[in-house]
């Protein structure tokens, strides 16, 4: 095994598969200890079981010394502990915690990649629709940052790691999904505002790659890569080399061979005027003054649109 993570505790929601199954695999031959939560759900958020996070934790458990392949005799493996509750709960997020208390004494980090998908219009989105959504995601993140944020700061030491998506500028077909993700961001900021004074860091991830969710995404995506390559950002970003840099607050993507840095937000331009202000004032300064920022998204849907009168497919 590696030793990026050597000594550390780490835990991971949404671990059975996918990027959560990478990121816990990761930390694991990186010398990290891993609780490897997973409800079990499909992506349309039904069919709980609990046998995914128990086979991640074989997994980990038969690692050789080098992190791969099959570790052969008692001691050999990983170390690793399931835990199948559902993060959308204060119990649920508390326990994942609990557990990596009582099971290894400490918990220096925490990946929250839990999500699932209910996709609707937004004049067709129910609440049955919405809700599940927001309380994966975002709840789900808040509930275990929550609980990790009063151990972390009692031992002025951790890190925070919320799972974001480029879709955070606005989904077509994901309402509940894009007002998550964009949650997730804030909470992040939050995270590292409140708890820098304690020695603890929070970023995010916006990965691309081919995974369940990924899979059904209208378009060619050029820019792609598989789990292993967000979960290596991830082991960065949980290593003490990370916290050297003092990296903090921060949303990442890592597409591939891509790694990019989204821009803090930010006044962009402002105007002001004497007196108070007049929806006839306004009318004739704003436009010109003020103006408006272009939405690369709205950009792209327009793209796909005269693609789809030419009958060509666009590419990502």
């Amino acid at each position: 095994m590696g030793n990026f993570l050597d000594g550390k505790v780490i835990a991971v929601t949404g671990a059975g598969r996918g990027i959560g199954r990478a990121v816990a695999l990761a930390c694991a031959a990186e010398g990290a200890k891993v609780v490897v939560n997973d409800y079990g759900v499909s992506v349309e958020g039904a069919e709980p079981s609990s046998e995914v996070a128990e086979a991640v934790v074989k997994e980990i458990e038969a690692m050789a010394p080098n992190g791969t392949g099959t570790g052969k005799g008692a001691g050999t493996g990983g170390e690793a502990v399931a835990v199948a509750d559902d993060v959308s709960t204060m119990a649920g997020g508390q326990r994942i915690v609990d557990t990596a208390l009582a099971r290894f004494g400490r918990l220096d980090g925490v990946v929250c990649v839990a999500g699932i998908l209910r996709e609707r219009m937004l004049f067709n989105m129910t609440e049955e629709e919405w809700d599940p959504v927001v309380a994966t995601h975002l709840k789900g993140t808040f509930t275990v940052f929550r609980a990790a944020a009063a151990v972390m700061r009692g031992q002025r030491s951790g890190t925070l790691i919320g799972f974001t998506s480029g879709n955070h500028q606005g989904s077509v077909a994901q309402a509940n999904y894009a007002s998550a993700k964009g949650g997730i961001i804030s909470l992040v900021r939050s995270a590292a505002l409140g708890l820098h004074k304690y020695g603890v860091t929070a970023n995010c991830v916006a990965p691309v790659a081919r995974t369940r969710m990924s899979a059904n995404v209208p378009m060619e995506l050029t820019e792609i890569g598989e789990p292993e390559d967000v979960a290596a950002l991830v082991v960065y970003l949980l290593s003490e080399r990370a916290r050297a840099e003092r990296i903090t607050g921060q949303v990442y993507t890592v597409a591939g061979p891509k790694i990019a840095v989204w821009a803090q937000p930010r006044e962009l331009r402002a105007g002001y005027t004497e007196g108070a202000w007049t929806p006839e004032k306004i009318a004739d300064f704003l436009p010109g003054t003020v103006g408006t920022d272009p939405m690369p998204m709205l950009a792209r849907l327009e793209e796909m649109a005269r693609a789809a009168a030419d009958n060509q497919r666009p590419n990502a």
